[in-house]
Parts: C-alpha cells; sequence; structure tokens
C-alpha cells in the first residue's frame, strides 16, 4: 500500500476515534515514516521549518484579538448595526448577520464569531419571540463569515502550506466573503417578512448619530486592519499584531471593560489554541512531505485526468470530496492534510492558487455548520437551549444557500482573482 494513502487513512482512523488532530496527524506521521523506511531525522527537521514562519505570527495575534472584542467592542458593533436597521422586520436577525461580518473583519475565527455575537444575539431573538432553532440557525450559519472575510486563520495555514502570499488570498476574499453576507442577509429579511417577524423603533437621525459616535472605536477596528493591508502600509502579520494591540487599548483604556485579571485568562486561552494550531502545522509539513515523496499526488492526477479532464468536473469532484472531509474534521487539518495532494491537479489545471484556497477556505467553512463536527452549530444550539434537529432544520435553507454561492464563486475565477490582479499594480 502507497505509504502516503497509508498516512491519509491512519489519519482519519485515529481522528475518527477521537484523539486530538494535532496528535493524529502526528502519530499518523511517525507510521507513515517508519512504514515507508524513511528517515526519522525528518520529522524534526520539517516539523521546525513548518513552524518557523514570521507569517504564523498573525494566528496568536488574531486569536487574542477575538477573545479581547468579547466584551464592549463586541456590544458596540450590535448596537450600531441594530441603531441602522434594526426598524426592518426581523431586525435581530439581519443584525446578527451584520455584526458577524463586521466581528469577521476583525477575529478571523468562526467559532469566536458564533461565541462572541450568538452568544447577546441568541438570547435577544429569544426573548423577542423568535423561534428558538432560527434564532440559532442564523447565528451559526453566519458565524463561517469569520474564515471567509479576511483577515482568516483559515487563509492563514493554507498560504502558509502553499506559500501564496497571505495578503492576496485575504484580497481574494473580500468578494466572496461580502457576497456570502448579502446571500445570508436576503434569506433573513424573506423568512422575517415571512413570518412576520418583530421589529424595533426606527431610530432618529440624532440617535443613530449617537450610538455611531459611542461604536466609532469599534468601528474604526476592520477599516485600519483591511486597509492597512490593502494599501499596503503593513503585511497580515502586522495587522494582526495591530489588531490584537488596537483591542487591548480600546479595551482597557476606550470602553474600560477589561481587567487586568481577565488578560491572564484570555492570553492563556488564546495560548492553548495557538499551540495546537502550530503543533497542527508543524506536524502537517513532515505529512506532506511523505505524501509528496509517496508519489500519491502523481498517482490521483493520472488517475482523474485518464477519467476527465474536464476542469468543470473535477472542481466538482474536488468540492464534494473537501465538503464530506469538512463534515469529518475541522478546517485547519483538512486544510493542511489535502493541500498537498490537490495542489499538483490543481497546478495542471492551471487554477490559481488565490482562487483555489478561496474556494477550499469557503467549503471547509461550510463544515462548520455541518454534523458530525459542526463546531458552530453545535456551539450555536447549546446558546440557544435547542435540540440539533431543530437548529439543522432550520439551518438547512442557509447552508443550501451557501453552497449554492460556493459553487458561483467555483466557477467564476474573477470574484477571488479580480481585487488581487488590481491592488497589485
Amino acid at each position: 500500500m502507497n505509504v502516503g494513502a497509508l498516512l491519509i487513512l491512519l489519519l482519519f482512523t485515529l481522528a475518527l476515534l477521537g484523539v486530538p488532530i494535532c496528535f493524529a496527524i502526528g502519530i499518523a506521521t511517525v507510521a507513515a515514516l517508519i512504514m515507508g523506511d524513511m528517515p526519522s531525522i525528518v520529522l524534526a527537521q520539517k516539523t521546525f521549518t513548518g513552524m518557523d514562519s514570521v507569517a504564523l505570527l498573525a494566528i496568536p495575534f488574531f486569536m487574542i484579538a477575538g477573545n479581547l472584542m468579547s466584551g464592549s467592542i463586541n456590544k458596540k458593533l450590535i448596537a450600531f448595526a441594530d441603531a441602522i436597521i434594526g426598524w426592518v422586520k426581523g431586525s435581530l436577525s439581519i443584525v446578527a448577520v451584520v455584526s458577524s461580518a463586521i466581528f469577521a473583519a476583525i477575529s478571523g475565527s468562526g467559532v469566536a464569531t458564533v461565541s462572541a455575537i450568538g452568544g447577546s444575539m441568541i438570547p435577544a431573538m429569544k426573548e423577542e419571540g423568535y423561534p428558538g432553532g432560527f434564532a440559532a440557525a442564523v447565528c451559526s450559519v453566519a458565524a463561517i463569515l469569520g474564515p471567509i472575510i479576511p483577515p482568516s486563520i483559515f487563509l492563514i495555514v493554507y498560504g502558509n502550506a502553499t506559500e501564496t502570499s497571505i495578503g492576496q488570498l485575504f484580497m481574494g476574499a473580500v468578494f466572496p466573503g461580502i457576497g456570502l453576507a448579502m446571500v445570508l442577509l436576503c434569506y433573513v429579511l424573506w423568512y422575517s417578512k415571512k413570518y412576520d417577524l418583530p421589529a424595533h423603533e426606527r431610530k432618529t437621525p440624532k440617535q443613530i448619530v449617537s450610538v455611531t459616535i459611542d461604536s466609532i472605536w469599534a468601528l474604526l477596528m476592520p477599516v485600519i486592519v483591511l486597509g492597512g493591508i490593502f494599501m499596503g502600509i503593513f503585511t497580515a502579520t502586522e495587522a494582526a499584531a495591530v489588531t490584537c494591540a488596537y483591542s487591548l487599548i480600546v479595551g482597557v483604556f476606550v470602553y474600560k471593560d477589561l481587567k487586568t485579571k481577565d488578560l491572564v485568562g484570555i492570553f492563556a486561552e488564546s495560548g492553548v489554541v495557538t499551540a495546537t494550531i502550530l503543533m497542527l502545522i508543524g506536524f502537517s509539513k513532515v505529512s506532506s512531505w511523505v505524501i509528496v515523496t509517496s508519489g500519491l499526488p502523481v498517482t490521483l492526477l493520472e488517475s482523474l485526468l485518464s477519467v476527465t479532464s474536464n476542469p468543470v468536473i473535477i472542481l466538482l469532484l474536488i468540492n464534494m470530496l473537501l465538503f464530506v472531509v469538512g463534515m469529518l474534521m475541522d478546517a485547519n487539518p483538512a486544510i493542511v492534510m489535502l493541500t498537498p495532494l490537490l495542489l499538483p491537479l490543481i497546478k495542471e489545471l492551471g487554477i490559481s492558487t488565490i482562487h483555489f484556497g478561496v474556494v477550499m477556505s469557503l467549503n471547509l467553512c461550510i463544515g462548520l455548520v455541518t454534523p458530525p463536527v459542526g463546531t458552530c452549530i453545535l456551539l450555536g444550539k447549546t446558546i440557544a437551549g435547542e435540540s440539533l434537529e431543530n437548529t439543522l432544520k432550520a439551518a438547512l435553507p442557509l447552508i443550501g444557500l451557501a453552497i449554492a454561492f460556493l459553487m458561483v464563486v467555483t466557477y467564476f475565477p474573477p470574484l477571488t482573482t479580480w481585487l488581487p490582479s488590481v491592488l497589485a499594480k
């Protein structure tokens, strides 16, 4: 049996048995090295070089920023969105989507988004008579905007794995992220009108100005982060550091809801998550080397091209594979496991690595709301106190629309390649 295929099979088996994914990929890689009679020193060399990247510093900074924003900054974003669109039927569900999109442009994490936005919005929606399943579904599915709208931790992991510019990946994700947000908004507007969900009283211009001024520090954050990256003022890694420092200063000195005693817990939690991701990335470099050395990508490429050379069909098959994998494991390990396998095929078809990175991330993001893993939807239904069955029933139309939009992004590359090409000039 091909040692690369053995590694992937063992990784899936360990993951399904409940072994933490960073350890599963390490165990599978060591087993593959032994079975393939490969030099063991590669394990230390590749693991170290895999983590030895300045770009990866963005991960802990964005993790810390996301946790720092869970207080007043998050509440200010919600208050601003409510002031602007609170008078529309089903306004709270619309505010949840808009707030998730804004929060996504700062945190880069789906779980952080559903925790911060859903933690506030789901109880508020239920209190106003919204169906609990719908409230949980909206906040859960809107949370997948976190890993799509830049900055995105998924895209940082993918960029490191493929040596693709993270800044250009962020630019490529802008239109797909905004487009998906618009699709979700259209659905909640239709649902709210159909079921006559409540609306808030329209705010006066004076009230809107007051709320905007009160929220200005929170609203400036995505402008500073994304504007700085796209204008070339700082790199994605530097943007992460700026976001972290800005969140800390605003939380401690402006909104004053962050206490010194809270910072220790925030830093510790962020450190644990970051360490897990970095272990995963380090081991993935070894596993990638094993897979490529085994010749498995070439075998897969030849097998697929012997059946069809039609890029439309091949992209459909890849999307189906990613969707199934996304249902079974988190996106970060899926990216590090599948990227070395699929990259030769993508290059053979002449597909931009920026385009494929956004498609891959968007596809695997949908896995955040599809069981059995479905981290975001499990968290959303827990916050709502709803059954998984009711939450999934309400989420299915939203998931279906997300999949349809994925197909649009897949087969219309300018959505991801136009902005990077323009801003790179």
